[in-house]
């Protein structure tokens, strides 16, 4: 997913045309005994949702529209400025509609049918809102009202022993083993109640495995009747179910009190980018639930229980590079104007190191294209800054792709054979990968196995190769006889060429490759000189996958098991963005991009309540398997997302109390990151207080010194002590994470256990310094410990603890 290309990916969507509606005489919600006339909803519309910037541009039932009489209603509570698209959740074409056209007055949206590269709608919102939504035609009409609608979904309960249901996925008196679990596993469950109950069903669902988030739905495994005992003044009802296939499993309760049946489900806590909600741990019970698909269910990882990540990863830190933008150490293969083609166009080259990147229609002087500057950024330049990047605690290299393509990020791959010219040789990557372990460093490439570039050998859209290549789609025209033709899907009844193959997402600049087709799997994994095998054998230490929910599952299977056959070490880590659960079962990927935690922690370090963090982080404990949990790649910024310090408030351009004050908020971000389980990730320049917001600007050049740059080196000296710390004492790689031991609004302190030794980590999002007292561990009891790294006062009486943690701050403690 990348902004420079697709924007908001999966947002295709055509005209729509809408059913007559048949008139009824039911009374409207709002209508208050008026004669109002109302109707039965569009006929065949699917459920439709707003989705934007305040959910992630997820498909939630929060944000599901509920029709009332002769309109669609949703009730919201926003604040501030939102981009938002309503849509289907599948972003299904005719089902989605995008920004805003003129409107009749600044509360009335009129948002004509989406088409792929268009923005969503703005709209400034004040707290409480009711969204009606109507059409015109096939243009959908949004007004923001009052808050008025009385949403009958939302209905709360009374009855007191409902309300006495208690269900903790993370507490082993409720659900026992903890969190993900291998195959041929039995699983225990407990409901507590009053008495009263008159019968309580645990209902195990099983979830569809393949295609991206939106493709979610879950089938019935099994209902088990729960067994009564007593429990004091409240009653237990038990349940056990033997997993025999890895899944992923929802469960929730069904419970009958009065006549009257109950769900038990989920609490509504969000995770960041993930469709599906509920958090884990206590759940919430509502009245009956009118579709099976509204029920947020409790989730369960089944994975395969010889489900093994390389040793290594759980000691990795990357360094995170975009190679173009991070160091030329080869001016002689810059990139020249007049020698170089994007497409059918010519490419632009910046004068100086450390400009601004070039974003059309700006006013910035660049021509109409994206992504055609470029700055020379090598591999040579790599290699020349190997060793400070070991110095800075780095023994992993991540970089986006360099195999040739026409743009500056590679993701339009035009030869995956090849080392792109301006970046070097197919030698200088397997030196780069030599000169790497030396100082024992490995190096991960990206690939996209999704699509390849209009302009690539296999495609030749624009008639840039040669004819003995012979690309599927040479000079715009459908070439049957292309040994690449089956690896595209055509359409020869369309008349404009752009309209004749599938682009991933509808970009035209991405053809989608047929991953069914055996040739393609061939050629991408299968044969002896596969591009998966052959880069492993030069050196590649494992493969970021780029945009893995758009291929099929069954290809990642295969493609794991070429991996591991031709380098049993590599690790293998998906781009995901959402829970990545259904990767992590043991057959697919070791790791993932952790968008997740990324999230919440920016969030938490500019002052979010510190339990959204411990939430998600809780989640992520319990849904995934503890070996890749253990491994994920835990980022704070992205060649795809704004950077860490324009998010914490410190854009380009700001003033330096500003920039100081989103770098002290940054020191917070990255002293959770370090020390969690998982690898953390630093995106080039972040360590030298690089900034930039959304893309290209996050792609700015690393501010080398002997460039006219002024890397802040003692911001890079926190961030190298960091890791000097994680490195020196192994509870910090590899200590399992306890359950919170603090979570309030802005202080959580966290504990990890290593054999014997034992880390306590305290973080602190608030402007004044923080004094709380918990109760000791068993294991803490009668050690002592010292502080490792930070400020703030620790003091130990018998069972307790009473911890001070400095503002905007945090502390690692440790026992000896």
């Amino acid at each position: 997913m990348w902004s420079d290309r697709v924007g908001l990916a999966a947002l295709m969507a055509a005209a729509c045309v809408h059913s007559a509606l048949a008139q009824t005489a039911v009374p409207d919600n709002l209508a208050q005994g008026s004669n109002t006339t109302c109707s039965a909803a569009p006929a065949g519309m699917p459920p439709l949702y707003l989705r934007g910037s305040m959910n992630g541009w997820t498909a939630q039932d929060d944000f599901e529209f509920f029709w009332d009489c002769n309109a669609y209603y949703l009730n919201v509570n926003l604040q501030g400025e939102h981009e938002f698209k309503l849509a289907d959740a599948q972003w299904s074409a005719g089902r989605s509609w995008s920004m805003a056209v003129s409107g009749a007055a600044k509360e009335v949206l009129l948002m004509a049918p989406d088409k792929p590269g268009v923005p969503g709608a703005k709209h400034s919102f004040a707290g409480a809102h009711t969204l009606r939504l109507t059409w015109q035609g096939a243009t959908a009409q949004l007004q923001v009202q009052a808050p008025h609608f009385v949403d009958p979904r939302q209905q709360p309960v009374t009855d007191p022993v409902a309300l006495s249901l208690h269900h903790d996925s993370r507490d082993l008196a409720y659900r026992s083993p903890f969190g993900a679990v291998p195959q041929n596993e039995t699983v225990h469950w407990a409901l507590k109640a009053l008495p009263g109950v008159q019968q309580a069903t645990l209902v195990l669902d099983v979830r569809r495995l393949e295609g991206n988030q939106e493709v979610l739905d879950y089938r019935n495994l099994t209902r088990i009747n729960m067994q009564r005992t007593s429990a004091g003044a409240h009653e237990l009802f038990k349940a056990r179910y033997r997993f025999k296939d890895k899944a992923i499993y929802g469960y929730w309760f069904e419970v009958l009190i009065g006549g009257v049946k109950y769900v038990y489900q989920n609490n509504v806590e969000p995770i960041y980018w993930t469709q599906e909600k509920g958090s884990g741990g206590l759940g919430q019970v509502s009245l009956p639930i009118a579709q099976d698909r509204r029920v947020r269910r409790f989730r369960i990882t089944v994975h395969d229980p010889a489900f093994k990540v390389p040793a290594w990863a759980q000691d990795a830190v990357y360094y995170y590079i975009f190679p173009e933008r991070f160091r030329n150490g080869n001016p002689a293969n810059d990139p020249k104007v007049g020698e170089r083609k994007y497409h059918q166009h010519g490419i632009e080259v910046h004068g100086r190191w450390g400009e601004t990147p070039f974003k059309p229609g700006t006013g910035d002087g660049s021509d109409a294209h994206y992504n055609n500057d470029f700055f020379g950024g090598d591999l040579q330049g790599i290699i020349d800054k190997l060793d400070d990047i070991r110095d800075l605690g780095a023994n992993a290299i991540y970089m986006t792709p360099v195999f040739k393509a026409a743009s500056n990020h590679k993701y339009d791959t035009a030869d995956y054979h090849q080392i792109d010219p301006a970046f070097g040789t197919n030698a200088d990557f397997t030196r780069l990968t030599r000169e790497a372990a030396k100082r024992g460093i490995r190096i991960i490439p990206d690939a996209s196995l999704n699509h390849v570039g209009a302009d690539s050998r296999y495609f030749d859209r624009f008639g840039n190769y040669s004819t003995q290549d012979q690309g599927a789609f040479a000079n715009g025209r459908i070439r049957a006889d292309s040994p690449y033709a089956n690896w595209f899907s055509f359409d020869a009844t369309q008349a404009a060429p752009d309209m004749q193959f599938k682009g991933w997402v509808g970009v035209s600049d991405l053809p989608e490759l047929n991953k069914a087709m055996p040739g393609w799997r061939k050629f991408a994994y299968g044969d002896k000189d596969s591009v998966t095998r052959s880069w492993l054998r030069k050196g590649a230490a494992g493969w970021r996958m780029d945009v893995a929910p758009w291929v099929p599952d069954d290809f990642w299977r295969e493609w794991r098991h070429a991996v591991k056959q031709t380098r049993p070490d590599a690790i293998t880590i998906a781009e995901t963005w959402f829970d990545a659960s259904k990767y992590l079962l043991g057959d697919t990927f070791d790791s993932t991009m952790n968008y997740v935690l990324r999230n919440a922690v920016l969030d938490f370090a500019n002052g979010s309540d510190a339990r959204k963090l411990v939430s998600n982080i809780e989640h992520l404990r319990e849904a995934y398997p503890r070996q890749a949990f253990h491994a994920l790649m835990n980022l704070l910024s992205s060649h795809d997302q704004a950077r860490a310090l324009h998010v914490l408030g410190g854009p380009l351009g700001a003033t330096p109390e500003v920039i100081q004050q989103a770098k002290q908020k940054l020191r917070l971000a990255t002293l959770v990151q370090m020390t969690l389980p998982g690898s953390p990730t630093v995106y080039y320049g972040d360590e030298v207080g690089q900034s930039g917001g959304d893309d290209p600007y996050n792609r700015m050049t690393y501010p080398w010194a002997d460039q006219g740059g002024q890397p802040d080196l003692a911001l890079r000296s926190d961030f190298k002590a960091l890791l000097q710390l994680r490195q020196k004492q192994a509870v910090l790689r590899r200590g399992v994470l306890q359950a919170p031991l603090v979570s309030t609004p802005h202080v959580v302190v966290l504990a990890r256990q290593n054999g014997s030794q034992t880390a306590l980590m305290a973080y602190n999002n608030s402007g004044q310094a923080q004094t709380v007292t918990i109760d000791l561990p068993a294991a803490l009891r009668g050690k002592h410990g010292t502080l490792w790294w930070g400020a703030g006062a620790v003091q130990v009486q018998g069972a307790q603890m009473t911890l001070t943690v400095p503002p905007l701050g945090g502390w690692v403690w440790g026992t000896r």
